[in-house]
């Protein structure tokens, strides 16, 4: 026969995000000129007394007598705890509910505020174990009923002890006062709760770290609010991505790995292993083999605009959704191309050299106006359409080459071929995606069709671009000047050397991969990226999703949500369905979509359902991957 479990809940820092007495010194010594020093005194002492550096008494007593609290302050003290109530206690209101009778707040605070706050959330005045405040005759709080064992050192765990609880007990808390409960035999296991405070010294002492209540729950297999703690959900974070991202998803509760460089091959099969979201820009590759060894991905994010860096394919077969950044860092690059248009156009970058080495050649001769000259856009996707409008707008004629057909904005006219917009642009700027089938699209031949004199400009991808074959057409004046910010093979990271053959060429602009590289695009990348993976994995959304089938999803509430991702065979999804009637299982919503390779499968139940249909469901002709939300 199952025991019966008691949990012993800690109030300070635990069950709220804060010392209590620390918020009622703010309060009662708000007029206070010397607020500030008064208030740093008590946190310490605090500090202290959580961690067993000064007997728990002597802690208290010295608070107490800083603080110059009143009964008045009280109402606005509870007022303030309530709002500041840990977010995984309120999330969980249904197991405090279910296990009200089994819940015992025991702390080295105060009932005066603890009972009106847990009591909202159904927890029995007679389950809180506290100190109580004496006051004078005019509500000053003078001290604290001493004959109570929680002013006490081992307070804690005298009080248990005086409960004479038959049963499992588990203690959940962040002080040393906490362990002691356990350091006594008086608890099954003592979890150190992280989520607001983190004390080396008691995770030390810990049976378990709890960065959360879920994480609790999870461990005890009883009901939560969400399926799986977000603290296990590791993230890594490759190439110095925006401190915006690495924030974002701290606060959605992610461990958050930080690397500063791209990674080889070998050294993200390495990494990857117990990863669950890699978030990287350019650099690193993630192939086949790197996937092979992703034990717990779930979905990758490329911060930055191209996903050729990413074997989508084999992400797809594994169950990993990709998200990238389409529009965060269009105008950003669509500028850079602009400004180097006209800085090649008037040799600008041989004029600022030779200022550099004291050589004054003030001279008009290959210096030209951009104005009615013809911009060809090769790519007229999300950037070579907006490059196409600020073009014109500045006096230039534009025309674009596009393998997809596609709507020209303003007065920009689509060319019938590339030959075609070779052979007549006076600039060539290329904005297409990195598909290994644009491998050299621009290579000797195409070279050899542009316009003697034409100034030409690669921001989308390296490999696009034979390199050596443009070198040769710089050496030998058919380009008079020429921007390249993608390389076929570009350094891991800033410490790394870089080599070409561009280097030194005359009117050459070579940048290190900046296209997108201002405040305002990173910004707006570690927004949306992380975003949509958050979205994903809290909700099972894909929209935006570049390998997945796109499905918006709504809020999932009062329910379990199924997701199954299987290879896209016929009658999957019937034996899905037949699994769930085999088990009585009513559905609520059913969502469906696939591609050539994998169906995406959403199922919203009720939350009534047996372990052993998750097994079933894993067990499914082509299943790939399957999850539970809730």
């Amino acid at each position: 026969m199952e025991q019966t479990k008691y949990f012993i809940i800690d109030f300070d820092s635990t069950f709220t995000q804060v010392e209590a007495l620390d918020v009622l010194a703010e309060i009662s010594l708000k007029d206070n000129e010397n607020q500030s020093n008064a208030i740093a005194d008590i946190k310490t002492i605090t500090d202290q007394g959580m961690e067993g550096g000064m007997s728990f008494r002597e802690s208290l007593k010295k608070r107490v007598d800083i603080l110059q609290g009143n009964k008045e302050h009280l109402p606005e003290l509870v007022d303030r705890l309530s709002s500041l109530v840990s977010p995984s206690f309120k999330r969980n209101t249904e197991f405090i509910n279910k296990y009200k009778d089994q819940i015992y707040i025991v702390s080295n605070g105060f009932k005066d505020f603890i009972v009106p706050i847990v009591s909202k959330f159904g927890i029995k005045e007679e389950n809180v174990f506290a100190n109580e405040f004496t006051y004078d005759d005019t509500g000053n709080i003078i001290g604290f009923d001493e004959g109570n064992i929680l002013s006490e050192n081992n307070g804690k765990p005298r009080q248990i002890e005086s409960l004479g609880l038959k049963g499992e007990v588990f203690v959940l808390g962040d002080g040393f006062t906490d362990f002691e409960i356990k350091k006594a035999g008086l608890a099954h296991k003592f979890y150190a709760f992280t989520e607001n405070v983190r004390r080396e010294k008691i995770l030390n002492e810990a049976d378990h770290e709890a960065p959360s209540l879920d994480e609790f729950l999870f461990t005890q297999k009883l009901e939560r609010a969400h399926s799986y703690p977000k603290n296990r959900i590791k993230a890594l974070l490759l190439e110095n991505i925006h401190e915006g991202a690495i924030k974002r998803l701290k606060e959605e509760g992610y461990q958050v790995d930080v690397h500063p460089a791209g990674m080889t091959e070998d050294e993200l099969a390495e990494a990857i292993k117990d990863v669950s979201l890699l978030g990287i820009r350019s650099k690193t590759m993630v192939t086949e083999k790197v996937l092979s060894k992703a034990k717990r991905l779930l979905s990758i994010g490329a911060f930055c605009i191209g996903t050729n860096q990413i074997d989508l394919s084999a992400a797809l077969k594994k169950g990993v959704a990709v998200f990238n950044a389409p529009f965060s860092n269009t105008r950003s690059v669509v500028e850079l191309a602009l400004a180097e248009i006209i800085m090649l156009m008037r040799n600008l970058p041989d004029k600022m050299t030779q200022m550099h080495q004291g050589k004054w050649n003030k001279s008009a001769s290959g210096s030209f106006e951009i104005r009615g000259k013809t911009l060809g856009i090769i790519g007229y996707g999300k950037i070579g359409s907006q490059l196409s409008v600020l073009a014109e707008s500045i006096g230039m004629n534009v025309q674009y080459f596009d393998i997809e057909e596609k709507l020209a904005l303003g007065n920009a006219t689509a060319c019938p071929s590339l030959e075609h917009l070779l052979m007549s642009s006076d600039i060539i700027s290329i904005h297409v995606d990195g598909r290994p089938e644009n491998e050299f699209m621009i290579a000797h031949h195409e070279f050899e069709q542009m316009k003697q004199g034409v100034v030409f400009i690669n921001l989308s991808r390296g490999h696009i671009v034979d390199i050596d074959a443009l070198a040769k057409n710089i050496e030998n004046g058919k380009i008079h000047g020429a921007s390249v910010d993608v390389f076929p093979e570009e350094p891991l990271s800033n410490d790394h050397p870089f080599k070409s053959p561009l280097m030194g060429m005359k009117n050459t602009i070579l940048t290190p991969h900046v296209g997108g590289s201002t405040l305002e695009a990173q910004e707006n990348i570690a927004d949306f990226v992380p975003s949509k993976i958050i979205e994903y994995i809290n909700t099972g959304s894909t929209t935006n999703s570049v390998n997945f089938p796109n499905i918006t999803l709504p809020t999932l509430s009062q329910a379990h949500r199924f997701i199954h991702i299987h290879k896209n065979e016929p009658g999957i999804l019937a034996e899905i369905n037949n699994v769930l009637a085999k088990h009585g299982i009513n559905i609520g919503g059913q969502y469906l979509k696939t591609n050539d390779l994998v169906g995406y499968v959403i199922t919203d139940i009720d939350k009534n359902y047996k372990e052993e249909v998750i097994k079933d469901l894993k067990m499914v002709r082509g299943t790939i991957r399957f999850r539970v939300l809730y």
